[in-house]
């Protein structure tokens, strides 16, 4: 994909929830966290986001001070305000009003030169939905060898 540039992929977020819904969002930054994304200086292992006042605001999310910035650098830990559309947020409200849903970050990337967040509406596994992903992935795997070694 051209344009595309991945900052940052949030795998574990696949393996600890099942995504119903993804969403393309932009995300409300300040010019010296623009400088730490694109040095891929950020950190989100335990980010979610949640809507407050019909806006979307992403928590846990680090972005790691830019060591040339001085005195005009960020908060490191500030909560990041989501872009989306108005009807997006509506839906989204909806849905995690219901019990089990959550708002994830499952990537971040640059497309044409902003930065782009991948939201995840996901519902928590339970352990047992947890082990058979592991299984069905072993199994897929060994498929996969046979198909090879014939």
């Amino acid at each position: 994909m051209s344009g595309h540039k991945i900052i940052a992929l949030n795998r574990r977020a696949r393996y600890d929830y099942t995504v119903e819904e993804t969403y393309e969002c932009g995300i409300e930054l300040l010019g010296t966290e623009v400088k730490s994304f694109r040095d891929g200086k950020i950190s989100f292992p335990d980010a979610w986001a949640e809507v407050v006042d019909k806006e979307v605001w992403l928590r846990s999310l680090r972005v790691a001070e830019n060591p040339f910035s001085s005195v005009f650098n960020h908060d490191p830990d500030r909560r990041k305000r989501l872009l989306l559309h108005r009807d997006e947020i509506k839906r989204i409200a909806r849905k995690t009003d219901e019990r089990g849903y959550t708002l994830i970050p499952l990537s971040f990337y640059f497309k044409n030169g902003r930065v782009k967040v991948e939201l995840g509406l996901c519902k928590g596994k339970k352990q047992y939905d947890k082990r058979a992903g592991i299984r069905d992935r072993d199994l897929q795997r060994e498929v996969e060898r046979e198909f090879r070694r014939n």
